[in-house]
């Protein structure tokens, strides 16, 4: 707000607080869209965003110190109590919601009840002001299900600070370096890739596995002896993996956006997106997306990028723009939601967009 001084000569603008709630603090993609968002210089110019870590499922209803509310938690039944008593006590407070976890693909591969699932999603989404889509497929699987009223949806793709990842020396020449790069989890679909990729006898290929998880014991199992295929564990430096790798593979069986697209396509790496959920949008940016369920289609994707080599990948403009539309959107929507809060990002950095 503006607080006019005792003389009313002057009048200050008071830095308005953005407040994120996480409730998952590993080292995985939520955090560092998160910890992209509260360490941008442009965003805290506009507002003060800071973090507050919660309980899974445990909300505690309080009146929090904020000008605006953003949850990244992951919605359940066990929540949705906390949840409309948290909305409750905030009640002037804005709220926004995003959705990094729930897709039409998680449904099929994990909801026995669909129906009740979906109904605990509308009850959860009703609590906001907004709800943020990651990519425009989830949108699009928001809006069809009717989760919430289209006019409170926004688009914002997941984004973290790419610059580190330009810098990656480009690949020139033969294919012949996979990589696989993320949580050894059933979502990433690296059991069928594995299978797939022992089925082609080329003995010049090599398949690189980046991540760590619970799936690792049975993915070491199912690449048994084969000497082609090696697991690197976790990388602390994130561009190391795509440094070592010539291509990138990414079979999930449902992701929301899938951060490793980007960050490879701007390390100027050729990427094979499954067309599944929001590694679909990655079309846009360059990415080559395709059927990737089975072991069938996927050796057929890896032959084609073998077969037809690659030159130095270029990186696509729209790619080299993401963090800035990224860091747009959310100035955008945070003066957007202060405007109805009597507050404005006017004179504080980052301005709302004129389109």
């Amino acid at each position: 707000g503006i607080a006019a001084d005792t003389e009313g000569a002057q009048t200050m603008t008071r830095r308005p607080t953005v407040l994120h709630l996480v409730d998952d603090t590993t080292a995985g993609g939520v955090m560092r869209v998160v910890d992209f968002l509260v360490t941008s210089g442009d965003l805290q110019a506009q507002a003060r965003h800071v973090t507050q870590q919660v309980a899974r499922g445990r909300i505690r209803p309080a009146r929090l110190k904020a000008d605006v509310i953003v949850s990244h938690l992951t919605l359940n039944w066990r929540g949705m109590p906390g949840l409309a008593a948290l909305r409750a006590v905030n009640l002037r407070t804005p709220m926004i919601h995003v959705e990094h976890s729930y897709t039409a693909g998680f449904v099929t591969h994990n909801v026995s009840c669909p129906g009740r699932f979906l109904a605990m999603l509308r009850l959860g989404f009703a609590n906001f002001d907004k709800v943020v889509a990651v990519s425009a497929a989830q949108a699009k699987w928001i809006d069809e299900n009717a989760l919430c009223p289209a006019d409170k949806i926004t688009v914002i793709p997941s984004c973290v600070d790419l610059q580190a990842f330009r810098a990656v020396p480009g690949h020139a020449g033969p294919v012949r370096v996979f990589g696989a790069i993320g949580r050894l989890d059933r979502q990433k679909g690296f059991d069928t890739l594995i299978a797939a990729f022992r089925t082609l006898s080329s003995p010049d290929m090599a398949l690189h596995i980046y991540g760590q998880g619970d799936e690792e014991a049975s993915l070491r199992r199912l690449a048994s002896d084969d000497p082609r295929i090696h697991f690197k564990g976790f990388s602390a430096a994130p561009t190391l993996p795509f440094a070592a790798v010539h291509a990138v593979i990414m079979p999930s069986r449902w992701e929301a956006y899938g951060l490793v697209a980007i960050e490879a396509l701007s390390a100027g790496r050729s990427v094979i997106c499954a067309d599944v959920d929001g590694l679909n949008d990655h079309a846009a940016h360059g990415g080559m997306v395709v059927p990737l369920g089975t072991k069938s289609e996927i050796c057929h994707a890896l032959s084609r990028v073998m077969t037809r080599g690659t030159g130095l990948v270029a990186q696509n403009r729209s790619v080299r723009l993401l963090e800035d539309a990224f860091l747009q959107s959310w100035s955008d929507l945070i003066a957007h939601q202060g405007a109805s809060h009597r507050w404005s990002a006017r004179g504080t950095g980052l301005q709302p967009s004129q389109s």
